[in-house]
């Protein structure tokens, strides 16, 4: 992903509300389905990292990423942005190039 690609995803996750919180139990196999289902559905999503979760957000971006195959487009104080590009033609986000 290149530098103009990253800036225009976050300009796109900028007006979004996270649709995913991650609680105490942090990375659970549930958690990586629902976040596989809406990457899948929307292709850029938002999580929420809540204060009772231990881990730093940043692990758990990057342990989300790894298993739903998806890349980190930032992380933000509690805030984790997500993009996975998707199959379906019509509802793909074109990124510039």
């Amino acid at each position: 992903m290149t530098t103009k690609q990253r800036a225009y995803l976050k300009s796109l996750a900028m007006t979004m509300d996270p649709i995913l919180q991650i609680g105490k139990a942090s990375v659970t196999p549930e958690l990586t389905t629902a976040v596989s289902e809406a990457l899948a559905a929307r292709e850029l999503i938002k999580l929420s990292v809540l204060q009772n979760c231990a881990d730093d957000p940043k692990t758990v971006a990057e342990i989300l990423a790894e298993r739903t195959h998806a890349q980190v487009v930032q992380v933000i104080g509690k805030k984790i942005v997500l993009y996975k590009e998707g199959k379906d033609d019509k509802k793909r986000i074109e990124l510039p190039r």
